[in-house]
C-alpha cells in the first residue's frame, strides 16, 4: 500500500543533517520517496514551550558526554564522513528556511538543499550572516539574490508558517521529525523504526 513519508527539517539542527544522510538508503531499500518538508524549528520550540538540546543539556553532569557518544555511534553506523560541528552554532535559520520554501517554488530545491547543508555542517559557516550566505551560495552555483528576493514574498512566508503550524498540530516538538502516514517518529535514532513502519505499510 502506498504511504506518504515525510522528513521535517530545519538546517539549524545537526541531528536533522545526520538523519538525512541515512534517508537515501531507506528510500533505496523500501522503494519509497521521502518528502522533505521545511519547518522553522524556532517556531516549533515557541509553540510547544520546548528548548534545544544546546540549552537543555547545559550544566547536566554526564548527559552531554553520553549524547556525544550516541552521535559518534550514529555517525559510525551510517558511515558519515562529511559532518563537521558548526563553531557558530546556534544559527538563526529564518532566512535559510524561507529560502528553502522559495527554492521549492522555484523548482531548485535539491541544489539549494545540498548547498545549505554543505555550508552549515560540512564546511561550516555563520549562515545567518547575509554576506556569508551570499558568498556561500555563489560558491555553490546558486543565485542568492533570486532566492532572497523570492523568500520575501508573502506566499513563501505564509507557507513556512503553515508547515510549521501543521507540524505542531500533528504532534511535532522538534527536528528531525518523521511521519509515516499519520504515525510520528522523533529523532535520528528512530530511523530503524521509520523503516520498519514503511515496510509494514507496504506489506498491508
Amino acid at each position: 500500500m502506498a504511504v506518504q513519508v515525510e522528513f521535517l527539517f530545519d538546517f539549524g539542527s545537526p541531528n536533522a543533517y545526520l538523519a538525512e544522510k541515512a534517508l537515501p538508503g531507506i528510500e533505496q531499500r523500501t522503494g519509497v520517496k521521502i518528502d522533505y518538508v521545511p519547518i522553522l524549528l524556532g517556531g516549533i520550540y515557541k509553540a510547544t514551550n520546548n528548548r534545544s538540546p544546546f540549552e537543555t543539556l547545559r550544566g547536566i553532569k554526564n548527559k552531554p558526554e553520553y549524547n556525544a557518544l550516541e552521535t559518534r555511534r550514529f555517525i559510525q553506523r551510517h558511515g558519515i564522513t562529511s559532518y563537521q560541528p558548526n563553531p557558530h552554532f546556534p544559527v538563526n535559520t529564518l532566512n535559510l528556511m524561507r529560502c528553502a520554501v522559495a527554492a521549492q517554488f522555484a523548482d531548485m530545491f535539491e541544489p539549494y538543499f545540498r548547498a545549505a547543508y554543505h555550508h552549515m555542517w560540512e564546511e561550516p559557516k555563520k549562515m545567518d550572516d547575509p554576506e556569508v550566505f551570499r558568498a556561500a551560495m555563489i560558491s555553490s552555483g546558486i543565485d542568492p539574490d533570486l532566492l532572497l528576493a523570492r523568500a520575501q514574498h508573502a506566499d513563501v512566508k505564509e507557507r513556512l508558517m503553515a508547515l510549521t503550524q501543521r507540524a505542531v498540530d500533528r504532534g511535532a516538538f522538534g527536528s528531525p521529525t518523521f511521519f509515516v502516514g499519520d504515525e510520528m517518529f522523533f529523532g535520528k535514532d528512530q530511523l530503524r523504526d521509520v523503516e520498519d513502519a514503511i515496510i509494514a505499510h507496504r506489506a498491508s
